[in-house]
């Protein structure tokens, strides 16, 4: 089964890596094509697939198509390619804010779509992707579908209506992460730390943090409590961020990022 993609860019990129380094498909049954020359040379070049000069000659020849596309850019690339696609052609978007129905209406006819929300630690193959599809996908291409997302990472089966919703706790959040990574760096470097020694062990905290959480299913009230030791420096610190509304201030942030989504 032939794929192509629509659009090379990181997260296309860290689906195809993850795709071929799981064997579940070949670099040979994947086609994909991109704005620039410079990008096709150089996916041709990592991966070994074959890159094609325009987006309708990726959509007329593969049995899945993926469309990694920037959402201000989807109604476009639709347009272009629609004529081209195959009625059993399964479509999957990974652009945020655009719904089953919006995708369904831009193809102006029924068409398999399967709509994913992946997160760029997939880059690493630790991506988490929430995968929902419409009533014309089978059983069989939505498990499909979850193998090639799995390839890199964690997915799951949501229902539309929370897809805005995984776009914030997921696909957003790492660049919430970072910032806080970043922060608790300059507070090392503040206190006389090396800059490449406070990232390193600001960013391995937070990933061993959250690898004993998923690891140990323990609740992560359960998991801050087994550090905070009575009258100790780890719930001063707890108290100066619950004073200045650290929590209140993170879930504004992902229900700001929910209606930026819903808006979108």
């Amino acid at each position: 089964m032939k794929i192509g993609f629509i659009g090379l860019g990181n997260m296309a990129r860290a689906i195809i890596g993850g795709m071929t380094e799981k064997g579940i498909v070949s670099a040979q049954d994947i086609c994909g094509s991109a704005k620039t020359q410079k990008t096709l040379e150089a996916v041709q070049k990592e991966y070994g697939i074959d890159t094609l000069a325009s987006n309708v000659a990726v959509a007329s020849q593969c049995q899945t198509l993926v469309l990694a596309v920037k959402p201000q850019f989807l109604e476009g690339v639709i347009r272009e390619i629609r004529d081209a696609v195959q009625p059993d052609t399964l479509i999957i978007s990974i652009a945020a804010g655009k719904t089953l129905s919006w995708l369904e209406e831009a193809f102006g006819r029924k068409v398999k779509i399967v709509r994913c929300m992946p997160n760029t630690p997939a880059l690493v193959g630790e991506g988490c992707t929430g995968v929902c599809a419409n009533a014309a996908v089978s059983e069989e291409e939505t498990a499909y579908s979850l193998r090639l997302m799995e390839s890199f990472g964690k997915a799951s089966l949501v229902e539309e209506r929370l897809m805005d919703a995984v776009g914030a706790v997921s696909g957003s959040s790492p660049a919430y992460v970072f910032l806080f990574i970043e922060a608790m760096a300059d507070a090392g470097v503040a206190a006389g730390m090396p800059r490449a020694q406070a990232y390193e062990f600001a960013a391995q905290a937070v990933y061993g943090s959250a690898k004993l959480m998923l690891e140990t299913g323990k609740h992560p009230g359960e998991l801050k409590d087994m550090v905070c030791s009575p009258g100790g420096t780890t719930i001063e610190g707890v108290r100066v961020l619950e004073k200045a509304g650290f929590r209140g201030a993170v879930m504004d942030a992902l229900l700001a990022t929910v209606e930026k989504s819903r808006n979108m």
